[in-house]
């Protein structure tokens, strides 16, 4: 077992305010000049196994962090102390540990969203026998919460907390479709980095795009991220009749025909994301307001 690191003086861990305040939030109070480097140097050696790196030497770290191995030695040494950080014994590469497992899930777990939705998806994966998944928009993409996978050989595999562009995901364009184009603007890159030869590359496209996706309800991702890989969206509202989420269902080209798609994969899923809607208090919104409109009639 690793030995924890040596405290280190106080006076080398404090960072500057110019250094810092891009990353504190608007309204909150400053507190950057309370802020500890070295925690803030080990948070985004945690943050460095995202995506697809799974694993990860020192030399790697060193140069995703711009600091000295001896460093990124000490930082891991005290993360694997801790079980957020564990060394593969054949390759010596590391990797995240159970400990950051188990702080992931826990505060996944706690989402009522979750909660609510799994139960239906797992309903839904039976019936179309295809993935199911829960995704959310955080700045400019989507990030899946949940997934559900279909009990098939052939199937769309993912995880829990890729991000994926809004663009180019049909759990993306269900979500934002009802924004206004100011705050769609906002949540879109500069340019739409192409990713298949069906990705809407063009604003004024995708703009289009998201009028249909408006007025039926659901959005597709026709091969938009994945070539070979058809997805329908649909959006989740809560009892304040905001968007707060998505579900999806993803399924080969192979096994996807229109007849298929139109009578089976889309009602089924619209149906869903219209029970979970219900669950979280959103066709009880829809109630008062008919009623009230009735009274003033």
């Amino acid at each position: 077992m690793a030995t924890p690191v040596k405290d280190i003086k106080k006076s080398k861990e404090t960072i500057n305010l110019k250094e810092t305040k891009e990353t504190i939030h608007k309204g909150k109070k400053d507190k950057t000049n309370y802020i500890i480097k070295t925690v803030l140097n080990a948070f985004e050696l945690l943050e460095a196994f995202k995506g697809d790196k799974s694993e990860l030497g020192v030399s790697e770290l060193s140069k995703i962090l711009k600091l000295h191995k001896n460093k990124i030695f000490r930082l891991l040494a005290t993360l694997e102390y801790k079980g957020y950080i564990e060394q593969d014994p054949f390759t010596e590469n590391y990797r995240l540990g159970l400990k950051s497992l188990e702080l992931g899930q826990s505060f996944i777990h706690h989402l009522r969203l979750l909660s609510i939705a799994e139960p239906v998806l797992k309903a839904l994966v039976n019936n179309v026998k295809e993935s199911a998944y829960v995704g959310v928009i955080r700045e400019k993409n989507v990030i899946y919460l949940d997934i559900i996978e279909a009990d098939q050989v052939l199937k769309v595999a993912s995880r829990v907390g890729n991000m994926l562009p809004i663009y180019a995901t049909a759990i993306g364009k269900c979500q934002v479709a009802f924004e206004s184009r100011d705050a769609i603007e906002k949540l879109l890159p500069s340019e739409l980095k192409p990713y298949t030869k069906n990705t809407i590359t063009d604003k004024n496209k995708l703009y289009e795009e998201l009028e249909k996706v408006k007025k039926q309800g659901y959005a597709v991702d026709n091969e938009e991220l994945d070539s070979g890989i058809i997805c329908i969206g649909v959006p989740l509202r809560d009892y304040t009749d905001h968007i707060i989420g998505g579900i999806s269902i993803s399924a080969p080209l192979i096994r996807t025909t229109k007849e298929r798609l139109d009578n089976i994969i889309i009602p089924m899923t619209l149906a869903a994301a219209k029970t979970i809607s219900a669950k979280l208090g959103y066709e009880i919104k829809k109630k008062i307001e008919e009623n009230k409109n009735d009274e003033s009639l």
